[in-house]
This record gives structure tokens, sequence and C-alpha cells, in this order.
């Protein structure tokens, strides 16, 4: 590789072994090319071909190795580099930013390069004969990878010429066996205790060795991109395609390593995600043989019980089968291999624990959402851990659990029932705030959709205070001290709650906005290409600037409420005029879901419309750049048509057939804005200088629990626990080491704060108790406690709790 301009030296081999880096990382991966037939024409930097052209699949891509354009052995020839994995430019032009060049100066926060393709680009010459473009200059140091770079490379020591033509003979050798193997880098960032330096977006497999025996080995593949074969927890494989230039990491024996990537664009999980910058982009058959029973299951409460009485089908276990199945590790490697960087996860508070008869299937999902996590890093996908279900029911929809009444904040027993939901709070903010998994999930959405009109605003921001005290409790102030925290808006506008929070540390407002839910029309699809930019843009308010990061926590591409049991089952569709309420009649919903006869331009329509949906979201939220999650990722098939009946809410089917994006990177600028907000966020809403320091007349103000409930009265003569419990501590996964690993792996203890040692709330022995479902027009207990408490039961039949207003 050296020059012929007179006065250079010859450079040594890429000192692959002076470091001390695991041994499946780049020794192990697969031959190159061969030298002979190796050869990289000339290009343009517009011109490059995909990342994996000249390279076998599997394969890591050397990090800052140009590629040679001239092969003539006659005058000086000067080379530009190849382009960076990291920083293609896929909807344009040559780009400064898409070039080795741009990396290696390290640009970022200095006066970028001059414009043009590169303006004549990075050169390797370092004379400044052709063309007046010099490397680099020598001296202090310009950026750190230019000068790894020219330490890998630099001269070597004078040698006499015996030496000389010793190690010139012996290069040669290597050369002829290596070829291009050597100058590569490494394909995975060392392991975990260096979280904090960069990594590129490599291949690398594992070759075979052999025993002492003689006897072919094959060592365990631990990582891998595109076209890499992976190999599950059951045995059964599959090939990974991610074409974004994402890789997979997966070593039982150091199972907390942050080095995979998701895609290019979106950073390890041992690199910052920068919130604000780098975007968020994330993703009945149980009921159908129970609609003939004399109580059909309409939710997970009158599910559970069916299954428990079901013992001729398993029982309850029919549900864990359910988690088994559904979603699998193939998913996670999918949902990246689509573009996404994020998952939002639902749980239940069954998770944790059940009481007094609570029919849930106890801690089960746990176990499976422990396995998430391990695909989520595996993958480098992050996930927002989202408390969908808090007991009594946070808005009295079926998926808080049970269909009917609101009771957290409202009613008789509402702030009992908050007190249980902060404490489940509390326990998975301490799990997840341990540094085994704080760098996965980086985002807890402490409570889905609860029913502010309802509650009431005070009393929901004073939960929400509490609740981030709770979990700054767990993980610390500042960045990366325990995840991001979401609150969602509780149906109220967002301008309600500017400055409601101020200076508090890494929180997050979520909205979900959706427009199926509201006034149906016969409209054709293709008539609501710009609806999401001219309805969601538009919602653009002083929350921004005042509440830091927003994300669209849901949407869908739905533009009606057509879909198997959308609203709720056997509760109809307002389209066809069978809900309850809704009126006269549309038309058919079948146009709607026979998603199989949809013909090009249907999908056509659709796809706009969620391109148009996730650019709006730039607006919709105006700085956080598109952070969006869709509901949902998969949808099950009918187990009596057997198909999705709700297919524009899954996005996984969506990609199958053609209309969702395959790239998501499509929808910028889709809506056409034209002065979008620049980031970055204030510091204090990143955990930056500030961050925490909540003035205490706002604590004051926001203080915890409220004087009074919404229909429920003064706090003081409502049922209340008390915090002398032993408090319940999720379990922490196990792994399988290899038996030559002596080193003992650290899974953590459940608890990330040991100074943490409040009790659980529990039921005073003396004092009565209502059920947690009761609803909100119960009287409390009288007297609240004496010598004979007692728990009254439930009603029979709940009530159903009505959509709130947009």
């Amino acid at each position: 590789m050296a020059s012929n301009v007179q006065g250079n030296v010859g450079y040594d081999p890429l000192p692959l072994t002076n470091d001390d880096h695991p041994t499946n990382s780049l020794y192990n991966a697969p031959p190159s090319p061969s030298s002979a037939s190796f050869h990289t024409p000339q290009l343009n930097p517009t011109d490059l071909g995909v990342d994996s052209a000249g390279f076998p699949l599997g394969a890591a891509q050397p990090r800052f190795l140009g590629a040679a354009l001239y092969d003539d052995a006659g005058a000086p020839q000067a080379r530009n580099s190849y382009a960076s994995t990291h920083n293609t430019n896929l909807f344009g032009g040559g780009s400064e930013y898409n070039g080795s060049v741009y990396a290696l100066n390290d640009t970022l926060g200095a006066t970028p390069l001059n414009h043009g393709p590169y303006a004549g680009g990075y050169r390797d010459d370092p004379t400044e004969s052709f063309g007046n473009h010099a490397m680099s200059p020598m001296g202090p140091p310009r950026g750190r990878l230019i000068e790894e770079k020219r330490a890998v490379y630099a001269p070597p020591r004078v040698k006499s010429k015996r030496n000389i033509i010793i190690l010139a003979a012996l290069a040669a050798f290597l050369l002829i066996i290596f070829a291009i193997v050597i100058p590569i880098y490494f394909a995975i960032i060392k392991p975990h205790s260096n979280k904090n330096s960069d990594t590129d977006t490599s291949d690398s497999t594992v070759k075979p060795s052999a025993t002492t025996t003689g006897a072919p080995t094959v060592a365990a593949v631990v990582t891998g991109g595109d076209g890499s074969k992976v190999t599950m927890d059951d045995g059964t494989t599959f090939i990974y395609h991610n074409s974004f230039g994402g890789h997979w990491y997966w070593d039982e024996n150091d199972p907390f390593n942050d080095g995979a990537r998701a895609q290019s664009w979106s950073p390890a999980l041992n690199e910052t995600f920068r919130y604000g910058i780098d975007k968020i982009r994330g993703v009945p058959a149980l009921f159908e043989p129970y609609l003939s029973n004399t109580q059909p299951a309409v939710d997970e409460w009158t599910l559970s019980e069916a299954m428990r009485s079901d013992t001729a089908n398993g029982g309850i276990t029919q549900l864990e089968d359910h988690y088994k199945t559904f979603i699998t590790e193939k998913d996670f490697a999918e949902i990246a291999g689509a573009g996404l960087n994020y998952v939002r996860i639902p749980l239940g508070y069954w998770a944790i624990e059940v009481r007094d008869g609570e029919p849930f299937l106890e801690k089960t999902s746990w176990i499976y959402f422990l396995k998430a996590i391990k695909w989520a890093r595996k993958y480098g996908i992050r996930i927002n851990l989202d408390l969908h279900a808090a007991p009594g029911s946070q808005n009295g929809w079926n998926h808080s659990g049970r269909l009917g009444t609101i009771n957290v904040l409202n009613g008789p027993m509402g702030y009992a029932n908050a007190q249980r939901t902060l404490d489940y709070i509390r326990i998975l903010a301490e799990f997840i705030s341990q540094p085994q998994y704080s760098s996965v999930v980086t985002m807890f959405g402490i409570l889905n959709e609860p029913q502010g009109p309802t509650v009431g605003q005070d009393a929901l921001a004073r939960f929400y205070m509490e609740a981030y005290n709770i979990v700054r409790n767990a993980g610390g102030i500042g960045e990366n001290k325990g995840p991001f925290i979401s609150f969602h808006d509780g149906f109220l506008p967002r301008s309600q709650w500017a400055g409601e929070f101020p200076n508090a540390d890494r929180m997050s407002i979520d909205t979900h906005p959706y427009i199926c839910f509201g006034t149906q029309s016969s409209a054709p699809m293709s008539s609501y290409k710009n609806t999401p930019c001219t309805t969601w843009g538009g919602l653009v308010n002083t929350s921004s600037a005042n509440l830091g990061l927003t994300t669209a926590g849901e949407f869908s591409n739905a533009v009606t409420d057509c879909g198997l049991w959308l609203n709720g089952v056997n509760l109809g569709t307002r389209y066809e005029g069978t809900y309850p309420g809704s009126g006269q009649s549309v038309g058919s919903c079948s146009t709607w879901t026979d998603w199989q006869n949809w013909d090009a331009p249907t999908k056509s329509a659709i796809k706009n419309f969620a391109l148009a949906s996730m650019d709006a979201l730039q607006s919709l939220t105006y700085f956080s750049h598109q952070d969006y999650f869709f509901w949902t990722w998969k949808i099950g098939n009918s187990s009596v048509t057997g198909k999705v009946e709700t297919p524009h809410w899954s996005y996984q089917l969506g990609l199958e057939n053609g209309w969702m994006p395959t790239d998501p990177r499509a929808a910028i600028g889709f809506c056409g804005n034209t002065d979008p907000w620049s980031p970055p966020l204030a510091a204090w809403q990143t955990g930056g200088a500030g961050a925490g320091d909540i003035p205490a007349s706002v604590t004051s103000a926001l203080a915890w629990p409220p004087a009074t409930l919404s229909t429920g009265g003064p706090v003081v003569s409502l049922p209340a626990y008390t915090p002398t419990g032993t408090v319940v501590t999720l379990p922490v996964p196990s792994f399988t080491q290899s038996s030559k690993t002596t080193a003992t792996i650290n899974a953590g203890s459940g608890w990330a704060n040991s100074a943490d040692t409040a009790g659980m709330f529990v039921a005073i022995p003396t004092c009565s108790y209502l059920d947690p479902w009761i609803g909100p027009t119960a009287s409390p207990p009288s007297p609240l406690c004496s010598s004979a408490a007692h728990r009254r039961s439930e009603p029979s039949e709940p009530n159903l709790t009505p959509t709130p207003s947009a």
C-alpha cells in the first residue's frame, strides 16, 4: 500500500496483537478475497456500492482503510477514502459527511469540510503535490480516529539493510497469505469494560479451531451482520437480514456486552443516544374460543378466568404458550432489519405480583420480558418499558387488564390503588436502573393512558411527580443514571403540561395521535395522504420548549375503526354503526380489512399515509426528530379466519406486503416542513447541567398525595395502605457459561439502590378495604379502621368507560 512518492517509507502491517482483544473478535473473521483477484475500480463518492460489496458474508469491513482507485505503476497517484458505513447518505448526492475523511477528521462540532463531493477528498498521500489536497497536517491532534490511523501506520524504526531484506521477504509472504484481512480493524468494540469508546458497524464470524487432539471443533459464533446465520436458544437458525449496517452480538460468557448496533445510524448500546438528535423509531385468537361463555372473555381478567376453568386445554398455561410463540428472537432481528431502533413493551402489574384472588398469570410475563432484554441487547435495540395496567385500572379499558371503571386516582379505592401502582413503578425502576440493564431499558413509561379528564390534572401531576422521585431515587440524577421517564399526556392538551415539571431530569411527554376513533368517513385511503401533516403538524405548542423530549408512543395506519375487536370484544365499530352510541353506518368494513385483495394503488396510498405520519410526528414533537412508536409490530391471526383482521395495525404485515416503507428514513421531508426545530435539547432535559433542580415551590405545589380525589373525596377519609410489607424484588436472568470460562457473571440483585429500604404498601389488618375495582360510586368504608375490618365485594357488572373526546 506504500506510495512510490520519493521519500516515503514502508509501513508495518496493522499490529493486531498489541491489544487485549477477545479471541472471538477479528482474528477469527472469514478470509478475504484472494489478493490475485482483488481490484477496486475508480469510483465517485456517490457511486459507491453497498457496504458488503467485495467482502464475504459476515466479514468485517475495514475501519479506516481507503479503497485503492489506481493500479498504475507509473507516476504518483493519490486516492480517495472508502465511504464510511456510519455516514452513508441514501437520499442525495455526495455529502461531506459520507466518507471516512469526515470520520477520520472528527469534524462534528467543528467547521465542516469544504463543500462539493469531498471538495477533492481526503488523500492518503501526505504530500501536497497532487491537486493541493494534502493529508490532514501532522502535529497537534485534530481528531481521535485520524491520530489512531497515524499511530497504527507509524513509520518503522531505522533498521540495517540485512534486517530490511529479511523483513521485506517475510512481509511479502504474509501479504500473499493474508491479503486484505490484515488491515481490518475490530468488528465489535472491546466488551463492556470500554463502554464509552466508539464502535464500527462491521460483522465478524468465528472460524473453526483445532483441539489438542487434532479433531476440528467450531467455536460459537457471537456476532455477525447482514447474511449471517443466527442460532436461537432452541437450536433453530435463521439468516439475519439487515441492509442498514447493523450487527448482532451475543456471547453467553459475556451477556452484558453492549456492542450490538441496530443500524449504522443508530448508536450502539454502549454509545450515548443523543435524545433530540438521534431519532427514536419504534414499533385475537386467544379470546375467540371463549366468546360463547356465559361471561365472554373481553379482557385479560376474564380471559384468565376462562383459561383457568379450561383445564382440558391446559388451563392458564395456555397464556404462557402465547408468550413463548407470539414474539420471538427473530422478531427483534426483523425489527432491527426494518430500520427501527426502539421497541415499546407493555407490561401489566401482574408481572410483579397479584393480590386477593386477582386471576392474572402472576410473574410469568416478567420471565419473557427478561428474554426481550436479551434479544434487544443482541440486536442493538433499546426498550421503552411501559406500565400498561395498574390495579383497579387507570382508564377502564380492556388493555388496562379489566374493562369497566376507573379506580386509580378516582373513587374510594383511588388512593390505595395509586399507592400500589407507585410501588410497582418503584420495583421496576430499581431493576432497570441497574447498570446491567440500564443501557438497554432506557425509557420507562410510568403509566399508560390514564384518564386525565376524569381524575383531574392536579391529582395526575402529583402522581407523576411522586413517580419521578421514586425513579430518580432508584437510579440517581444525571445522564445515564436510570431511564428517561415518559409520562402520558392523560388526554389533556400538551399546552397544559408546559412548565409543570421545570428542570426535571430526563422527563418525556408521551402522546398517542390517532385519527381513527373520531368521525368516520368513506373517503378513499388516497385522500388521507396529507392528513397527518395538516392534522398532527398543527398541534405544535409551547410544550416543546418547556417539556423537552416528546414521543408519539402510539400511532397506526388506521383511518377508520374497522378491524376485529379494535374497540373491544364484541363492541362493534363506528364505521358500521354497531359501536354503542355511534349512530348511522358509513359502510362496510370489508374494504378496509380485506388486505389480501388490496391492489397496488391501495398499498401505495397506505404507504404514503405511513410516511406522512412518520414525518408529521417530527412537526408534532418539533424537537424530537421523528421520535415515534408504531402500534404495533405484529397482529396475531384470527383462529376463525386464519388471517390478520386488523391489517392497518401491523408493521410486520405491511412490510411483508408492501404498504410499509422498507426504510423509515424515506419519511424525512415527506410533509415538507421547512422550519423544523434544531437540536439539541436543553442540558437539563437530557441529564446535564441543572437536571433535577426543580424549584421548591414546584415540589411543594405537587406534594403527594393530593388532598382530594375525583368522586372519592378527601384522601384522609379513603382506604390507605401502610409501607410495612416485604418488598418484592424482581428476579435476574441466569446464563449458561462455557465450561472453560472461570469469570463470574454479575447479573445484579434486582435492586439498584441498596439504600432504598422502605417497605411495600400493604393492607392494615384492622382497617377495611373495598375491592380495587369497586367503581367510583361506592362509598368508603365507615369506619375505615376498627377491630372488625372487612373487604367489601366488587360489583357484578362493570360499567363501560367511554373514549375521551379528542
